[in-house]
């Protein structure tokens, strides 16, 4: 029996199973034909967020930050180097904390950034502060 993942799609935001041989492909959403993974982070809002912490079988990486915040805006380009690195083995995903505020009130989101890894629905761990690319890298693959 071969072993498959749910991997929520980053664009349509509905759920595909992938064999895990083939999570390094370049594969697509069965739905709306948009790759699955383009090393980018994912946006995610009030109406996606449930979706893919719930569904997807990847750990989930979210960083929660502001436009504001000059420490967020400093480290969203390692977060995006970070996602490059992660992907497959991981989704990275971002939420504005300005844009979805009962979404940073559920999960008491005090300071910014402030990075929350989910797996199966579940926060696993959290960490508050910027983050260079490796150290992002490093942090989430200890999480194993």
């Amino acid at each position: 029996m071969n072993a498959s993942k749910i991997v929520v799609c980053p664009h349509c935001h509905r759920p595909n199973r992938l064999p895990e041989a083939r999570l390094g492909e370049q594969g697509r959403c069965g739905h709306c034909q948009s790759p699955l993974f383009d090393g980018t982070p994912t946006t995610l809002t009030a109406a996606s967020f449930d979706r893919h912490i719930e569904r997807s079988e990847l750990p989930i990486l979210v960083d929660f930050w502001a436009p504001w915040c000059a420490p967020c805006r400093a480290m969203a380009p390692a977060f995006a180097a970070a996602a490059q690195q992660l992907e497959p083995a991981a989704r990275l995903a971002k939420v504005n904390t300005e844009e979805e505020q009962a979404l940073a009130a559920r999960f008491a989101i005090r300071s910014i950034p402030t990075l929350v890894v989910f797996r199966k629905g579940r926060e696993v761990a959290r960490q508050a502060g910027a983050m260079d690319a490796a150290s992002i890298v490093r942090w989430l693959r200890s999480l194993r």
